[in-house]
């Protein structure tokens, strides 16, 4: 699922799509792989930051085909907005929500309104506009969530997957795709650690020596998602089989002679991460490069066989008490393969 297959992709040619929260990291990685393969004939933008969009704009400006960039100011908290930008689209990324997971221990209302409130707008406006496909990007941390943020997305992961249910004879199918963090991306770990280094700080904050993470790049993120619109059938939680980084060896990859500072476990943090709990192995089913949770309710008006994919591969069920952790991963990033990362990012 990591490698993008862009023949699969000929559907989405003439297609409309519109992103939500798309002025990320994510979103402008999205917007330059859509106008390298060519693919969809509108390109909408919903975002509420009206500067992100002005320089989105801007850096897109000298495309020949920048006319097929739209953009949207709105937030998903607003039904009536969604639903009026959703007019004649054919398929949503949903990827806005808060993501901060000290801030949400702080302010829970605020991201219940936006990951909560704004995934149920997402489903009802999408279902009003008969959108075919949606993927809905979700987290690491709503797997056996112990802060507010997870929490919010897990509820929000449901909400999507039993919008296949309630779709009826409406041909709208709801999918969700679950990875950890983005390397590089806005808010994260490296860039924040690559910034400290150059800025000559004394020492790196590290919250615990044996904090764990798993990471994917940008570029796998974007493949993970276009291919999820072909490969997924409707109901499903996709996550990808992705390395594993010890935090500390970030550092220790960025300036191996910075001095380490171990701060503490923020509001709400976790230790180490999981992508796949032991709660849910009876659900897992395990393909060669990424894995699919089935859903948990059972869809009225239709079959599906979730062990095969459209590409015509077979899925196995995992073993009972399988549980797929940043801690017990098989795939580590040692030093060496994250400075060849950061030397490629630089």
């Amino acid at each position: 699922m990591l490698k993008l297959i862009k023949k699969n992709l000929k559907f989405l040619k003439n297609k409309s799509i519109l992103i939500t929260g798309g002025t990320g990291s994510l979103g402008n990685a999205l917007v330059d792989k859509f106008f390298e393969l060519k693919l969809f004939r509108k390109i909408i933008i919903f975002s509420r930051d009206e500067l992100k969009q002005s320089q989105m704009l801007k850096k897109y400006s000298n495309l020949d085909k920048k006319d097929v960039l739209r953009f949207f100011i709105g937030d998903v908290r607003d039904y009536d907005r969604l639903n009026l930008a959703f007019k004649d689209v054919d398929f949503v990324i949903h990827a806005a929500a808060l993501k901060h997971v000290d801030i949400a221990e702080y302010n829970p209302m605020e991201f219940i309104k936006t990951n909560i409130d704004g995934a149920s707008n997402v489903v009802k406006a999408c279902l009003q506009n008969n959108i075919q496909k949606v993927i809905a990007l979700s987290t690491d941390k709503a797997a056996n969530p112990i802060n507010l943020y997870g929490a919010s997305k897990l509820v929000s992961d449901k909400i999507f997957v039993s919008g296949n249910n309630i779709a009826g004879l409406n041909k709208t199918r709801f999918v969700v795709v679950r990875y950890g963090n983005v390397i590089n991306s806005r808010g994260s770990i490296l860039p924040f650690f690559k910034k400290l280094n150059e800025s000559n700080q004394k020492f790196f904050p590290i919250t615990h020596h044996e904090m764990t993470r798993f990471f994917i790049t940008l570029e796998q993120s974007v493949n993970l998602i276009l291919n999820s619109f072909y490969n997924s059938l409707g109901g499903e939680v996709i996550i990808p089989k992705i390395p594993s980084v010890k935090i500390i060896d970030i550092a220790r990859a960025i300036n191996p002679k910075k001095k380490i500072k171990i701060i503490g476990i923020r509001p709400g943090e976790k230790l180490h991460e999981i992508l796949c709990s032991k709660d849910e192995a009876n659900l897992t089913v395990e393909f060669k490069d990424y894995y699919i949770l089935k859903p948990t309710i059972k869809y009225v008006d239709r079959k599906i066989n979730f062990l095969k994919n459209k590409n015509g591969s077979v899925g196995k069920k995992v073993k009972v008490n399988f549980e797929y952790s940043s801690l017990n991963n098989i795939e580590y990033l040692n030093k060496n393969l994250l400075g060849k990362i950061i030397k490629k990012i630089n």
